[in-house]
């Protein structure tokens, strides 16, 4: 069955999306709206389609999916009317930055009865996927504890971090989802600690911060650690480890090539790939192929709106210990 999808944003990440898109044999891609011509007359020239208004793309029934990758304070809005529309909607993390409109998101959704897929891409990555497989075939036995390292080659212009909802919910909402998927389990504590250490601009002009420690503990009595940093010198460092009763099993970090230098002072080999672009390029195409496999009914849906909010409390957990310094009972 042939999907055609219309896709709302020109921006880096919605020229990812839009471009995976195109490339997938069973997607008819309509057309590319966004807020700025220029962007998306670029685009939808390198594409081979046509430029759309939103309000065109949600009143053309043979438009039958929707891809969000427009800015964050657009999401809830363009999902309720894509779903209200009757259009399968594929949208970018976070659902929405307000706990309370992301939860009535969900209900519209759930009412409308279509698909929507939140972008958390590193469920898609094929180290990070074929952990979890192991995990599932028993690998490792009963999983008991989780840590997450996750950081960013340098932090965003500070302008950008004052309307991101903050660390907790622009960065580590990813590494929030990466702990529900790999732990299978939900929290029912969370303490967070922030701190300011690779500039301070972004405490004092952003009220934010740019390294943490987040600790969560299940319901089944899981531990999970997460640490971040928006600085890291050496390039982009997405790494976990998962604990079990049988052993432990590691994704590591993924390098330009595997060369190894071996010589009589040192042993080198690359550092990691620079920024998430690189890292997660196979990534963001899988996830695009799932989302379409799953609209032809070849696939179930993997992760959806309500992983989304899920994902979105957790950050709110965490964004109010690290305010007022005290564990977050969420169960």
């Amino acid at each position: 069955m042939a999907i055609t999808m219309a896709v709302i944003g020109a921006g880096r990440i919605g020229r990812i999306h839009a471009g995976n898109a195109a490339l997938n044999p069973a997607v008819r891609l309509a057309g590319v709206a966004d807020a700025i011509p220029d962007p998306a007359a670029k685009l939808a020239a390198e594409l081979g389609t046509r430029v759309l208004t939103v309000d065109q793309i949600f009143a053309d029934s043979a438009i039958n999916a929707v891809l969000i990758g427009s800015s964050t304070d657009t999401h809830a809005d363009l999902i309720q009317r894509a779903a209200a529309a009757g259009k399968h909607i594929f949208c970018e993390k976070p659902v929405d930055l307000d706990l309370a409109r992301a939860r009535e998101c969900e209900k519209v959704v759930k009412a409308s009865g279509k698909a929507c897929l939140i972008g958390f891409q590193r469920r898609f990555d094929p180290t990070f996927a074929a952990v979890k497989a192991r995990i599932e075939q028993g690998e490792i036995g009963v999983l008991e504890a989780l840590t997450v390292i996750s950081r960013d080659p340098g932090a965003p212009p500070v302008d950008y971090l004052k309307r991101s909802g903050g660390i907790f919910k622009d960065m580590l909402i990813h590494d929030f989802d990466i702990f529900r998927w790999i732990l299978g389990d939900e929290a029912q504590t969370v303490y967070a600690a922030a701190s300011a250490l690779t500039d301070p601009k972004i405490a004092s002009e952003a009220n934010d911060a740019d390294t943490t420690a987040v600790t969560i503990r299940t319901v089944s009595g899981k531990l999970c650690q997460i640490h971040t940093s928006r600085r890291a010198a050496y390039g982009y460092d997405q790494r976990f480890e998962v604990l079990g009763s049988k052993g432990l099993l590691q994704a590591g970090n993924h390098r330009p090539t595997e060369v190894a230098a071996w010589g009589t002072d040192v042993v080198s080999f690359d550092k990691p790939e620079h920024f998430f672009l690189q890292r997660y390029e196979k990534a963001y195409r899988n996830e695009l192929d799932h989302f379409v496999a799953a609209l032809g009914g070849h696939e179930k849906l993997r992760v959806g709106i309500e992983d989304g909010v899920k994902a979105l409390e957790l950050a709110d957990a965490a964004t109010t210990s690290w305010r007022e310094g005290r564990i977050i009972s969420l169960r």
